[in-house]
């Protein structure tokens, strides 16, 4: 298991690096002048020279590079140049929105598509399994920001049960932010347990095909009992990887739902970022992300792993 670990750590550090490489690549190089990017077209030339001097856009471009990733190893991001702030302290306030909503929805959505699955696989073919097929086509057809504001007018506007957006900090109380967050994280959920009640379904159909399943039936286990007991453990490779990717969607792919709901997460940070031309915040910012993206593949890893010790003999 501790080789294991090793090589998927190193796989890790190889990967960041690679990222890293990128995303300076794109945002600095690629669009040409940073300093002129952000003041825009009609900035004077002085007052360029001066930002670029200011963000040390001066120096060679390896040096730059190296700048800025030895900052982001000792945590130092930069300072925004929009809010005047360091951008790890604007990371942080974000976080402490964008962490719990993604975790909320993705546990809505394990809460909703683990029952599903389970149903529609031990009665395929039935009239219980095409109703939630049906109605799993739906939530992902719908698109989250239209269902979003579907749920403002009916919980919100109409019955009054849930803010229509803002948050009002953790500081009011751990309900009170709970409930600001509760209609964003039902709109992200939706589509997401609509897709793992399907991928759910699909792998344990294909596991309850095997022998050993039919043995433990000959045994006189029930479905249900032959379904929970032994093929739902080895049916989660696949629902693990689509719970990895659910979870890096959620963290960094609410941008839409954020801008809804007036919420103050990394999404809503990045589109202002960007609208403001702050592009050190976006360069920290989408590495942050894409760090949260390969360490949730590395803990679906080790997961993998923990469920079939047969993985770890393989590298």
């Amino acid at each position: 298991m501790t080789r294991y670990i090793i090589r998927r750590l190193i796989s890790l550090a190889l990967s960041l690096l690679v990222a890293s490489l990128v995303i300076f690549a794109v945002i600095e190089i690629v669009p040409g002048d940073p300093a002129s990017y952000m003041l825009g077209l009609n900035a004077s030339e002085d007052t360029v020279a001066a930002l670029r001097d200011q963000l040390g856009l001066n120096a060679t471009t390896p040096a730059r590079y190296l700048g800025w990733l030895s900052g982001m190893l000792t945590g130092d991001f930069g300072l925004s140049y929009t809010y005047k702030v360091p951008v790890v302290d604007l990371v942080s306030a974000r976080l402490t929105v964008s962490l719990p909503l993604a975790a909320y929805a993705l546990v809505l959505a394990v809460f909703i598509a683990f029952p599903a699955g389970l149903l529609a696989a031990a009665r395929r073919g039935r009239v219980s399994d095409a109703a939630v097929m049906g109605a799993t086509q739906i939530g992902i057809a719908l698109p989250n920001f239209w269902f979003a504001m579907l749920l403002v007018l009916a919980f919100a506007l109409h019955w009054h049960l849930f803010p229509a957006g803002g948050f009002p900090g953790w500081q009011e109380g751990i309900l009170a932010g709970l409930r600001a967050l509760t209609l964003p994280a039902v709109a992200l959920a939706l589509p997401q347990a609509a897709i793992l009640a399907r991928v759910l379904r699909s792998a344990l159909i294909e596991t309850l095909d095997q022998d050993y399943i039919r043995t433990a039936r000959a045994k006189g286990l029930s479905r249900g009992q032959t379904i929970l007991r032994h093929a739902l453990r080895n049916a989660m490779i696949p629902v693990l990887t689509i719970l990895g990717m659910q979870f890096s969607f959620l963290l960094a792919g609410a941008i839409i739902i954020e801008n809804v709901f007036y919420l103050p997460g990394l999404g809503r940070l990045i589109f202002q970022a960007i609208t403001q031309r702050d592009l050190i915040v976006v360069e920290s910012v989408v590495m942050i992300l894409v760090f949260a993206v390969i360490l949730v593949t590395f803990l679906v890893d080790l997961a993998y792993a923990a469920i079939d010790p047969r993985l770890r003999k393989r590298v």
